[in-house]
C-alpha cells in the first residue's frame, strides 16, 4: 500500500520547513525518521521529495531506530551508547562526521596540483603582463588544463578542479585589450589629450556642440552572417548565405557616425556610395541640418574630434575643404582637433556610439537598407542613448583632390600643442570683414 496524499502532504511539509535549517547528520536523521513513519514506500517518497539517496535515507532510518550497527561509531556523538553526548555545549563546534570521514580533495591526494598547472600555462607561453601584478591570466581552457594534467600524472582530473586551482592560484581567463602602440608614443601626446580634454569641457560648458566622428566598419548588404547570437525558437537558427560576397544589387554601406558629448546623442549618415572626404564633410553637415541646428540653436562655434586618418584624417586637405564649406553656409567657427595615431581608442565615438550599434544587431543579417537604418535607429542604452539614422544616396568619387586656388580659399588657423593635429576653419564673413 502506498503512501495516503494526506501524509503525503504532511511529510512533504516537515522536509521543506526543516531540511533548510538542520546541518548534514539532522538532515539524515529527519529523511530516515519521515520514511520510517510513513511506511511501504517511505524511502521512494524521501527521494522524491529531497533528491537525497536511498542508502542515506536507510541510513538514517537505521541510526534513528538504534539499528545501524556501528554506524554510530561513524557520526560525531557516538550514538545512545557513547561516552560524548549527542549534543555538546556550543553546537557551532559540533562534528558532522568523525575525523578523517568524507573524501579527500584533490589538492590532499596531490598537493603538487598547484606546481604542476601553473608550469603548465608558463611552458604554453599563454602568461602575459607584470609578474609583480596580483592578476594574471590564461588563454587556454580547462579541458586542455584538464587533460594536459592527466597526461602527466596518469590520474583523471575535471575542470571544476583545474577552475578551482587557477582561482587559488590568481589566474582569470581574460580578453585582449588593445594596450600596446604600433610604433614609438608621439611625445604630444598627452600634451594633446589634455588639449583636447580641455577644451571640450571649455565648448560644453558654454553650451556649446563638442561631437566625436568616425566611420564605423562598412558592411556588407544582404542576408550575410552577422556576428553575434540572437533568441529564436530552439533549434531553429536563422538561415544566411554561406558566402560573404558582395551582392552587385546590395552591395555596401558605410555608416558615418556623429556622436554629440554634450547630451549623449547620436546621429549616423548611412551612405550607399564610398567613405570619401566629401562623404565625411556631408555626414557633419546633415547632423546639423538635421539634429545641430534644432539642438544648438545659439551656437557660433562646433567643435570636431576625429581620428588623425581616415576620411576625416589630419593630412586630408578634402575633409578640411569640406569643413570650410560647411562654415560658409552655416556660419559656424569650426575647430577640429585629432587624436595621435594608435590611439583611436580614446575617440567617445567608439564606446558611446558604435559598440552599442554592433550589440543592437548582432546576430541579425542587414538584408536591406531599411533593415540597418531601423536596427541603428533602435538601438539604446541604460544612460539615455538615442541614435537617429539617415540614408545619403549621392555618389562620392574616390581619389578627388582640391585644387591649389582652393586650398589657398581655406581660411585656416592652426593652433594647439601640435598644429597638424589642432586647427580652426572660419566663415568667409568673418574674415572679410
Amino acid at each position: 500500500m502506498g503512501v495516503s496524499e494526506e501524509k503525503r502532504a504532511l511529510a512533504e511539509a516537515v522536509l521543506g520547513g526543516m531540511l533548510p535549517v538542520l546541518n548534514e547528520r539532522q538532515r539524515r536523521l529527519l529523511c530516515g525518521c519521515v520514511a520510517r513513519a510513513l511506511g511501504r514506500g517511505g524511502i521512494a517518497f524521501v527521494q522524491e521529495v529531497t533528491g537525497k539517496a536511498r542508502n542515506t535515507i536507510a541510513a538514517g532510518m537505521a541510526e534513528f531506530s538504534g539499528d545501524a550497527g556501528n554506524a554510530g561509531e561513524v557520526e560525531s556523538g557516538g550514538g545512545p551508547e557513547s561516552e560524548e553526548p549527542d549534543e555538546p555545549e556550543n553546537p557551532s563546534k559540533a562534528r558532522i562526521r568523525s575525523p578523517g570521514a568524507g573524501r579527500k580533495s584533490a589538492l590532499e591526494k596531490n598537493p603538487e596540483l598547484c606546481n604542476l598547472i601553473e608550469n603548465i600555462i608558463l611552458k604554453s607561453g599563454k602568461e602575459f603582463g607584470n609578474p609583480d601584478n596580483p592578476l594574471k591570466w590564461t588563454t587556454l581552457s580547462l579541458r586542455k588544463i584538464a587533460y594536459e594534467v592527466s597526461m602527466q600524472t596518469g590520474e583523471k582530473i575535471s575542470q571544476n578542479i583545474v577552475s578551482r586551482i587557477l582561482d587559488l592560484l590568481g589566474y582569470s581567463k581574460q580578453l585582449n585589450q588593445k594596450m600596446q602602440q604600433v610604433g614609438t608614443p608621439h611625445p604630444d601626446r598627452n600634451a594633446q589629450f589634455e588639449f583636447i580634454n580641455d577644451k571640450s569641457r571649455e565648448f560644453i560648458s558654454k553650451g556649446e556642440p563638442v561631437i566625436s566622428v568616425d566611420t564605423k566598419k562598412k558592411e556588407l548588404v544582404g542576408n550575410f552572417k552577422n556576428n553575434g547570437a540572437e533568441y529564436r525558437p530552439k533549434y531553429d537558427p536563422r538561415s544566411v548565405l554561406d558566402h560573404d560576397f558582395v551582392l552587385p544589387e546590395l552591395g555596401k554601406v558605410a555608416p558615418y557616425g556623429v556622436y554629440v558629448l554634450n547630451n549623449n546623442t547620436g546621429f549616423v549618415n548611412l551612405g550607399l556610395s564610398h567613405d570619401t572626404p566629401e562623404f565625411a564633410g556631408a555626414s557633419v553637415e546633415q547632423w546639423w541640418r538635421c539634429v545641430g541646428s534644432e539642438t544648438f540653436p545659439e551656437a557660433r562655434r562646433l567643435y570636431i574630434n576625429c581620428d588623425s586618418g581616415g576620411s576625416n584624417g589630419c593630412s586630408v586637405w578634402m575633409w578640411k575643404y569640406a569643413l570650410q564649406e560647411l562654415a560658409n553656409k552655416t556660419g559656424l567657427e569650426i575647430h577640429v582637433s585629432h587624436f595621435p595615431s594608435g590611439t583611436s581608442k580614446w575617440n567617445k565615438i567608439e564606446h558611446r556610439l558604435f559598440c552599442y550599434i554592433s550589440k543592437n544587431w548582432q546576430g541579425q543579417p542587414l538584408v536591406d537598407v531599411k533593415t540597418i537604418v531601423n536596427l541603428i535607429s533602435t538601438t539604446t542604452t541604460q544612460k539615455g542613448l538615442t541614435v537617429m539614422c539617415a540614408v545619403d544616396k549621392n555618389t562620392y568619387e574616390t581619389g578627388r583632390k582640391i585644387t591649389d586656388e582652393e586650398k589657398n580659399n581655406l581660411h585656416i588657423t592652426y593652433v594647439g600643442p601640435n598644429e597638424k593635429w589642432n586647427y580652426v576653419l572660419r566663415p568667409n564673413h568673418q574674415i572679410n570683414s
